[in-house]
């Protein structure tokens, strides 16, 4: 199977329309399940509701499952609305556990109640134990399809037993090893199995040194676990260490996505990333709260400016360098909060440590605030031929530059100590913080040198 451009699938999807349009089942069967999962379910999106349902119809819930698990779980709700409520308990039923979850939790709790009373006892009883873990958890994200031996059982068991479980499971490059209380007691991989003679026992070959995570684990730890070991799955395991199931690598793909995509729309000051198919009232409504807030510290700046009226009123071109002072807080604050919450949500500021990081943002916003402040200062100088006003500009740029990168490091710092996330110290909230002390640093050097300014 070939990946197709959006060229070679308008043909193939030309030749699978003739077939639809001839009722030619076997036509249709042999081009459309040629293709990759990945470009199925894309013909699966562009196509009219009508044409879709007369799909449902020559596909086995089976073949519409390995589809389904290719479409994002946040666009996926209509496509089992419309399907006969039977055929989407059986695409649940056929779907991996751990993605039947994922979509399940996606659609209304009514509607999951019906497919699982309809659903198959065994599979139904499957997904209802994962359904109950906390969202972003390794309970939430782990499969139950996965292939275990036990250390009492010789290679050539073993391999018996693999072949048996292998079409099943969610993969079989990792094979775990428990005791007879179920415990996780080790690992084997497909290829020591392959190459150790059949008479050796499990227990002779496996692996000890099995890294696993507990079932309540933040799904954001997992995803840094496996990046940092290479893992292809780890092992979910409860207080007792009895293994409840495994986590693979795909999974943790969708993980990063989510995360990368949940940090973005926070550092940007919505709740969500919108969908391009959503209306305006709904994107307006994950918007609105956040601009109300900063609706409120927006009109504390503009308080803060008329605090400072009489300052405005015997040095009038003070006005306008406050957007040049507020505009560079609010960028150097961004920049060094971007740092900062990469940082967090990469790990890597608790390998080189809080201290050091927070040193070199400082050494970084004195670096940028002398620059700065002296080029500013050289420049109000020649255009408004006056040195003290230049001063006070390059001194406020300085002393701003210098707070703003602090306060844009320093502030998820503080939010991560206290276990909230970091990425809500959105751009658009730093950027106001940084307006509020900007004003207060250039207006109150303002007022002290009144003297040198008149």
């Amino acid at each position: 199977m070939e990946h197709l451009d959006d060229r070679e699938r308008q043909d193939v999807w030309q030749t699978i329309q003739d077939a639809l349009l001839h009722d030619h089942i076997d036509q249709f069967r042999a081009e459309f399940l040629e293709l990759h999962p990945y470009d199925q379910a894309k013909i699966f999106q562009e196509v009219a509701d009508d044409v879709r349902l007369q799909i449902y119809t020559y596909l086995s819930p089976e073949e519409v499952a390995d589809v389904m698990e290719h479409i994002d779980f946040e666009e996926i709700e209509p496509f089992f609305t419309e399907m006969d409520p039977r055929f989407a308990a059986q695409v649940f039923a056929e779907m991996s556990t751990d993605d039947a979850v994922d979509i399940l939790n996606e659609l209304d709790k009514n509607k999951v109640a019906s497919f699982l009373t309809i659903m198959d006892d065994d599979a139904a009883d499957e997904i209802k134990d994962l359904l109950h873990y906390e969202e972003k958890t390794a309970g939430s994200i782990m499969t139950t399809e996965f292939v275990v031996v036990k250390t009492g059982m010789t290679i050539r068991e073993a391999m018996l037993h693999l072949r048996k479980e292998a079409p099943d499971a969610e993969t079989i490059y990792y094979t775990y090893v428990i005791d007879e209380d179920k415990r996780l007691v080790g690992v084997i991989s497909l290829r020591d199995l392959i190459i150790s003679e059949e008479d050796w026992y499990i227990s002779d070959v496996m692996s000890e040194r099995v890294v696993s995570v507990p079932v309540g684990e933040d799904q954001e730890e997992i995803a840094r676990m496996m990046r940092d070991y290479d893992f292809l799955a780890l092992p979910v395991v409860d207080f007792q260490d009895h293994l409840l199931g495994i986590i693979t690598v795909d999974d943790i793909m969708d993980v990063m996505e989510e995360e990368a995509s949940d940090d973005y729309s926070k550092l940007a000051g919505i709740s969500d990333v919108d969908s391009p198919d959503e209306n305006a009232f709904a994107s307006a409504k994950k918007r609105l709260p956040w601009l109300v807030i900063l609706l409120f510290l927006g009109s504390l700046t503009a308080s803060l400016i008329g605090r400072f009226e009489n300052t405005l009123d015997q040095v009038a071109i003070l006005a306008i360098f406050i957007p040049l002072i507020a505009g560079m807080a609010g960028n150097t604050g961004t920049q060094a909060l971007a740092v900062a919450v990469r940082g967090i949500a990469t790990g890597e500021i608790d390998k080189q440590g809080k201290f050091k990081m927070i040193m070199r943002e400082a050494g970084t916003g004195l670096i940028t605030g002398v620059s700065c402040g002296i080029i500013i200062t050289v420049i109000v100088y020649f255009w408004q031929n006056n040195f003290y006003l230049g001063l006070l500009v390059g001194l406020s740029i300085m002393a701003t530059l210098i707070v703003a990168t602090l306060a844009g490091s320093l502030v998820p710092l503080v939010m991560h100590r206290f276990n909230i996330d970091p990425a809500v110290a959105s751009g658009p909230f730093i950027t106001t913080i940084n307006d509020i002390i900007s004003i207060l640093i250039y207006f109150g050097m303002a007022t002290a040198f009144m003297n040198l300014l008149i």
